[in-house]
């Protein structure tokens, strides 16, 4: 049987939600994409049906989130300190190590079937990164990527490199959750109290900082429309 690729993304902006919720409504689409494939494999031709594929945005109020592959260590807040700046700490399934989101980040998540596209798990990786090194061509910033170090960079090479876009994801039967976040408004300031993605060595970054200004709530939509246009292009899909 020649399987259908489903290329259309069902977007929903999330607006300002915490983070468990948030993770509770990704699981929830991503069960059902997995139930749906499980149901297909005794189906014929005539039964089958497409997986669907969903891509959220979403503004987490502050949180620190830890990957299944994460060290408890780079959380260098103590319970005390995280009342005081009023931010949470949540032990998560993605890869990666500890992250921050938060007020002024544009959060992705796209839960993607990747037998519509390409059953590659690196090759996916590297697009996410694709779609945000576009955007920021947008405004004037060269992001890089750099070996071994998953996400966006500026100035990789450098004494001064600094990530500017953190990514983690997890897949089960080639099903994607969590996806990446793009510090645009961002308050830096929330990183000084973990040691991102266990990385010691180069810093953060925000767009705002790097254009020395504050975006507005349209010119942070401009960048949102900016994103869901070069994913389109680069995993070569279409939003309804």
């Amino acid at each position: 049987m020649t399987i259908p690729q489903n290329k259309t993304l069902h977007f929903t902006d999330l607006g300002l939600m915490d983070y468990l919720p948030a993770f509770e409504h990704q699981q929830k689409l991503m069960d059902s994409i997995i139930d749906l494939k499980t149901k297909n494999r005794n189906r014929s031709e005539e039964e089958y049906e497409e997986t669907p594929n969903y891509f959220l945005f979403v503004e987490h109020p502050h949180v620190y989130t830890l990957g299944k592959s994460g060290h408890e260590e780079n959380m260098l807040a103590n319970s005390e300190k995280l009342k005081e700046i009023e931010a949470t700490f949540v032990r998560t399934n993605r890869g990666g190590d500890i992250t921050y989101h938060g007020f002024g980040q544009i959060v992705g998540y796209p839960i993607l079937d990747l037998d519509n596209f390409q059953s590659d798990i690196f090759l996916y990786m590297r697009n996410l990164e694709e779609v945000i090194i576009r955007t920021l061509a947008e405004y004037g910033l060269k992001g890089e990527r750099s070996e071994g170090e998953t996400g966006v960079w500026l100035d990789v090479g450098k004494p001064y490199a600094r990530k500017i876009c953190a990514m983690g994801v997890k897949t089960s039967k080639w099903v994607t959750m969590h996806g990446f976040a793009l510090n645009v408004n961002t308050d830096l300031r929330y990183f000084e109290y973990i040691i991102p993605c266990g990385i010691k060595d180069k810093s953060v970054a925000s767009i705002a900082r790097e254009l020395e200004r504050k975006f507005t709530d349209e010119e942070v939509q401009e960048v949102k429309s900016k994103i869901k246009k070069h994913f389109a292009e680069v995993f070569q899909a279409e939003f309804v």
